[in-house]
């Protein structure tokens, strides 16, 4: 494990998402301890999506954007909101110069799926119809997100093909949640990484399927058998992940499917681990996410 990052190890609180309401909290506490953003550049304002609930969201636009990117916090779908995404949707929009649009999508598991799924679906057309009112192009809207967030990311995609929905330009998926079958080696073998492991994730598809397998790769990309036709996407994986092998064997049958791919897997890292911003190799992951942003929604 890199040496900065096995440092902040025992600071963090157990999460076992066994009780969500004090995990939420425990969530909403780190989020604080984060440094502040920069946002000096860019205009924030807060949007209630119409639907049947609304959806919130915060909007993050730069003063020069060059596209849109809705972007899903992670917290294994069971945490997680606008307040404790705003560190992160800030610095991707300073970064990236796009406009994001954080979600604050229903939780499980008061609110399993396909909740958060159609919450991000009504942002997503939503993004599209308003494209003008946000200063960029219908054709240069993004979708992504963290661990549970990029998996809603990566099945918004899915459905959206299917659906024959709002064309989505890119896909920027940051150690997704893919599988609920958790099959994989990393997936058996990470019983004791930090902040995720095998036990934490069997809690958080349990809350998100209501204890059931997911019924359609909507719920579990992974399980898709087609992935023609997608997005291009970029994905990052954490070497000591749970998340690790299903995240690289799905871009890999992306590939194979005939769809672009940039594939990042970062060595002595953990699942959420670019949230310490003291590390080098932390700062290096949100620099790249930015990056590769800005250049799929600039063209």
């Amino acid at each position: 494990m890199d040496p900065e990052l096995e440092a902040f190890i025992a600071l963090f609180p157990p999460a076992t998402l066994d009780d969500p309401v004090t995990e939420r909290a425990n969530f909403a506490k780190l989020a604080r301890s984060v440094p502040k953003p920069d946002t000096s550049a860019m205009t924030v304002e807060d949007r209630l999506v119409p639907g049947e609930p609304g959806v919130p969201v915060r909007i993050y636009r730069p003063y020069e954007a060059r596209g849109a990117i809705v972007w899903l916090h992670g917290g294994g779908w069971v945490m997680g909101d606008l307040e404790t995404e705003h560190p992160w949707a800030a610095r991707l929009a300073e970064a990236s110069g796009a406009v994001v649009i954080s979600v604050e999508y229903r939780l499980a598991p008061e609110n399993p799926f396909p909740a958060a799924s159609d919450d991000v679906y009504a942002v997503l057309n939503w993004a599209a119809d308003h494209a003008a009112e946000l200063g960029v192009s219908p054709d240069r809207i993004a979708i992504g997100g963290h661990s549970a967030g990029g998996g809603l990311a990566a099945a918004t995609a899915l459905r959206a093909r299917d659906e024959g929905g709002p064309r989505i330009c890119f896909q920027l998926l940051n150690q997704p949640g893919l599988d609920d079958r958790q099959e994989t080696w990393s997936a058996r073998e990470f019983t004791g990484t930090p902040w995720m492991n095998r036990e934490k994730v069997t809690a958080m598809w349990r809350h998100y399927l209501d204890g059931r397998p997911a019924p359609s790769p909507y719920a579990a990309p992974a399980r898709a058998t087609d992935l023609s036709g997608l997005p291009p996407a970029y994905m990052a994986t954490a070497e000591l992940c749970p998340n690790r092998d299903e995240d690289i064997e799905y871009a890999v049958r992306l590939l194979r499917s005939g769809v672009s791919v940039e594939l990042h897997q970062w060595p002595g890292t953990f699942h959420g681990s670019q949230a310490i911003l003291s590390a080098e190799v932390s700062r290096r992951q949100i620099e790249e996410l930015g990056d590769v942003l800005r250049r799929a929604v600039a063209f």
